[in-house]
């Protein structure tokens, strides 16, 4: 097959304007594909890193309602439960509105012990245990803002204002944390829960959900069923269920991301199927005579099909492998300015293995038709047409 790229490339040199705009569409459509892939890889990576043995406690009408920092024993003393701690939004930006942070006060002892993944050098962990007033950054986060071990920062609640009566906190950074997962989180900032609650001037002795370890991942629905019961009928009922289901719910709020990609490509491809096939069809008309004088040379019916719908995958290779490889280097620049917002916006082996398939399969369903009428061509009718 390899002594036809020659006949190949002659072919597409034809008409080099049609060629160059249909190379152009189906670069774009596999461009487009690697974006769309990236983002909901960033989307399903902090999903698919929940945690199986954790489940997440929250208030039964919304996460936005708090409920009261006494619940935490009663949620402890819930047979199979091995480990309790809490977070809270805190809704925090960085010297302009558009840096917003994902900032949780939190319990520091329990609250690591419960990610174990989170990684401090043993100093930092302890300056931080030992600091009320201090946090810890992610790794990410800091190289962002060029922060140091010991630096202060200012940071606005949106909705927690200070028993001073304003709404900057500052801040000493103890630590900056890596992830022992490259996807994991490395954009966080949490800062003592009790430091937080004795300077908050609204919502005291209150938290914004609770995180549960339990000692059997497969008894969990059977466990969050208990402590849910244990509060119902109370002014502050609850809703448990799995982490990954909590952080599902936080992606839900944007939309789903595997449907908004899988729609989008279906358009995108389902036209890029027209335009190739069109392409192929026009090209297969404007050279009848010729494929009638292969036919005359020698050339068999399967080794014609085989001619045409190589033509329509060699094109439809060029252009997906300049759009996906176009799609690898955007991410690759793109991935250090979103690393906050999703820590694993890369294209992964699945997608780029994906987006292969979408090549064989554009190319093969373009050409067939075309191929097909090709190989059916009779000589003398061919010869005789103009």
């Amino acid at each position: 097959m390899l002594r036809f790229v020659p006949m190949i490339l002659a072919n597409l040199r034809r008409r080099r304007l049609r060629t160059l705009f249909t190379l152009a569409s189906i670069a774009i459509a596999f461009g487009l594909y690697g974006l769309l892939a990236a983002v909901k890889s960033g989307f399903d990576a902090n999903v698919q890193l929940a945690g199986a043995d954790r489940l997440i406690t929250m208030h039964k009408v919304s996460i936005v309602q708090p409920l009261p920092l006494s619940y935490a024993a009663r949620i402890a003393s819930v047979p199979g439960v091995t480990l309790v701690t809490h977070s809270t939004w805190f809704g925090g930006r960085y010297q302009d509105d558009r840096n917003v942070l994902t900032t949780f006060p939190v319990p520091p002892e329990s609250y690591l012990r419960m990610y174990p993944e989170y990684r401090l050098s043993s100093a930092e962990r302890e300056r931080w245990l030992r600091d009320r007033g201090g946090a810890i950054v992610g790794r990410t986060l800091a190289r962002r803002f060029n922060w140091h071990v010991g630096d202060r920062i200012p940071i606005r609640s949106d909705i927690y204002p200070h028993a001073n009566g304003d709404y900057i906190w500052q801040l000493v950074i103890d630590g900056i944390y890596d992830s022992q997962d490259p996807a994991g989180d490395m954009s966080s900032i949490y800062f003592s829960y009790d430091y937080f609650d004795e300077s908050r001037s609204l919502g005291k002795g209150n938290v914004g959900w609770y995180i549960v370890r339990i000692a059997d991942a497969k008894k969990g629905a059977s466990i969050a069923q208990a402590i849910d019961a244990r509060f119902a009928n109370s002014s502050a009922e609850t809703k448990t269920g799995t982490e990954k289901a909590f952080v599902q719910s936080f992606a839900n709020q944007i939309g789903d991301i595997g449907a908004i990609v899988i729609s989008i490509g279906i358009a995108v491809f389902f036209t890029m199927l027209l335009v190739s096939g069109n392409t192929m069809a026009q090209s297969v008309r404007e050279r009848t005579r010729e494929l009638a004088v292969l036919k005359t040379l020698g050339f068999s019916d399967p080794r014609i099909l085989l001619l045409v719908i190589g033509e329509a995958l060699f094109i439809t290779f060029l252009g997906g492998a300049f759009g996906t490889l176009a799609a690898l280097a955007a991410v690759s620049r793109m991935s250090v300015a979103l690393k906050q917002y999703l820590s694993a916006f890369v294209l992964t082996p699945a997608a780029l293995g994906v987006a292969a398939a979408l090549i064989a399969g554009l190319g093969l369903a373009a050409g067939a038709l075309p191929a097909l009428r090709a190989s059916r061509l009779r000589i003398v009718e061919a010869l005789a047409r103009r």
